[in-house]
């Protein structure tokens, strides 16, 4: 992490999990963690919680975030939710493009790039995800696969709003596989991201987007991939599900 020049932002994936009453407990348990902590606190929930963590959060220093938007304001699209439904609510940040939603839900870099926009219109904050496949890895492709995402990805995006949105890098190989990048995989990757930025737009652009990892991040691994210069914190899935564990990520990146 390079504090001076970005800051370091652990969001939690919930995914499909937690009822309200789940989550409830959840974040009770988490408001006393992230308060002894200094990096950005970001808790991005199912659709059905995102009422009671608004409620929950607010005047703690606990974000919120939604898992998924659409890019049409409103009209015959059911079972979406608008970028003005979320932040009616209270929502800040806004996943777009994780790859369980490309692999199971069809997202294309081109939808990501319209989502992405209709969150930065509406004043959220983006936390796009890019990353490459196992065969994509294992071919040699992993810089072609990340640059395409990242160029159709922020196609038409200011810098201004390039400043606003967090890239998430999250090799598919290793979500929910318990394999995780090595810490220098993690750095390499999330270094050429910034490189791509710099060349779409300019260095200091590059220099002050966050770029998380988000590929199985746990406290056994936080320390060594948070001490990459280019890895700003984490997109994080099964530990953010447990109090103790996520407090120990946001305590790594609060150093």
């Amino acid at each position: 992490m390079n504090k001076e020049l970005r800051k370091a932002v652990i969001a939690g994936n919930w995914k499909m999990n937690k009822t309200r009453p789940e989550a409830k407990a959840l974040i009770e348990e988490l408001i006393p963690r992230a308060a002894e902590t200094s990096c950005e606190v970001v808790i991005c929930v199912p659709f059905t919680n995102l009422e009671t963590a608004v409620s929950l959060t607010e005047g703690t220093n606990i974000k919120v975030g939604a898992e998924n938007v659409h890019f049409e304001k409103s009209g015959a699209f059911t079972g979406e939710i608008s970028a003005d439904m979320l932040t009616e609510l209270g929502v800040e940040y806004v996943i777009i493009g994780h790859s369980e939603r490309r692999q199971y839900f069809g997202e294309t870099d081109e939808t990501v790039n319209k989502r992405t926009k209709a969150a930065l219109a509406a004043g959220l904050k983006p936390i796009v995800c890019v990353g490459e496949l196992l065969d994509e890895r294992e071919a040699g492709i992993t810089e072609e696969v990340i640059s395409t995402q990242v160029k159709l990805g922020f196609a038409g995006i200011s810098a201004e709003d390039m400043k606003k949105t967090i890239i998430a890098y999250e090799p598919v190989w290793a979500i929910g596989t318990g394999k995780t990048a090595t810490s220098a995989q993690a750095e390499e990757v999330c270094l050429f991201i910034r490189e791509t930025l710099a060349k779409l737009y300019d260095k200091a652009t590059a220099d002050a987007v966050t770029i998380q990892y988000g590929g199985s991040m746990n406290p056994k691994n936080a320390a060594e991939l948070l001490a990459q210069p280019d890895v700003d914190g984490g997109l994080i899935g099964g530990a953010s599900l447990k109090a103790a564990d996520f407090g120990v990520l946001l305590d790594e990146a609060s150093k």
